[in-house]
């Protein structure tokens, strides 16, 4: 079975948004793009967002046919056809629970990648994430993009000579949040991958902390915090070394920070096209397994996330 970006519609706002972002996706990666929707008897009462009357209406009306969720995979497929003429479209009306279907149907489809919408905060900026989302998040190995309701085509690129974000201009860079002291492979790729198919640049943000015995005053050092500072840079551009060589077009912009890694990678948002971050694997069944840094770059972010599954 070839592979498929994966895109959760339920007719809100924020799937919305998601389906012309996988659609994009879908294009620049030369993939066929599948829609699902999941029809539940009784939506979980956390995992969906309130919607308006009309979209409601839509929602509450059964039938794969009628004008109720089958409905809406019409209406959206024939969209995306007419915008994306060049992208093979799909869908799929599943019945169930949306945390489990949408794992499953990431699984089965062998996603590249699933994008699923979220909630802007005050409607302009940052995530509000349900619990469908973060169940997806925390439970398929495929890579998840979150895209916020309202989010536009525009605004991953640079403005145009008139200062307007516009489509037909450069993408913004992709930034990538990476910890040096565990890099992952398939984090990496994903990044470098997203940033040669953009045709821009990539931007990697890594923290780092004095020890402890600095912050107590006792310090070795006139400058400790400079010295820690550079060697750390050299630790991110050793990392990044072998994935410069494969690949070579793309440009990288390496930031070694003191601070806190959700709040360089959410000010960096702002100016980004695609926010990447990483989740470690677990298999306890216990909690959410996404990580405090993935958690807040997830609800603050202005950019659509990506949180790529590593071991």
């Amino acid at each position: 079975m070839p592979r498929t970006v994966v895109v959760g519609l339920d007719g809100s706002p924020e799937s919305m948004a998601a389906t012309e972002w996988a659609a994009t996706e879908a294009r620049l990666r030369a993939l066929p793009l599948r829609l699902v929707n999941v029809w539940e008897l009784f939506p979980e009462p956390m995992g969906a967002p309130i919607l308006d009357t009309e979209t409601r209406q839509k929602w509450t009306e059964p039938g794969p046919t009628g004008t109720g969720p089958g409905r809406i995979l019409r209406e959206r497929s024939d969209g995306i056809r007419l915008r994306h003429p060049g992208v093979e479209v799909t869908t799929e009306q599943l019945t169930g629970r949306a945390t489990e279907e949408l794992v499953n149907a990431a699984e089965d489809a062998d996603a590249e990648l699933v994008v699923l919408g979220s909630r802007g905060v005050s409607g302009i900026a940052g995530f509000l994430l349900g619990s469908v989302g973060l169940h997806v998040v925390a439970h398929t190995e495929r890579p998840v993009v979150l895209v916020r309701a309202g989010e536009w085509a525009a605004d991953e690129h640079a403005p145009d000579p008139s200062g307007a974000p516009s489509a037909a201009a450069p993408f913004r860079p992709v930034v990538l949040g990476l910890d040096t002291t565990h890099p992952n492979d398939p984090l990496i790729r994903f990044a470098f991958e997203a940033a040669a198919l953009r045709e821009t640049a990539l931007r990697v943000v890594h923290d780092w902390s004095p020890p402890r015995h600095f912050a107590h005053g006792l310090r070795e050092e006139p400058e400790p915090d400079a010295g820690l500072g550079r060697e750390d840079a050299t630790a991110l551009a050793e990392v990044l070394s072998p994935w410069r060589r494969e690949f070579p077009a793309v440009e990288v912009v390496a930031e070694s920070r003191l601070g806190k890694a959700a709040d360089h990678l959410v000010d960096a948002s702002h100016a980004s096209s695609l926010v990447v971050v990483g989740r470690r694997i677990r298999h306890s069944p216990l909690g959410t397994h996404i990580g405090p840094v993935t958690h807040a770059v997830l609800h603050h972010a202005t950019a659509p996330v990506a949180v790529v599954a590593h071991d």
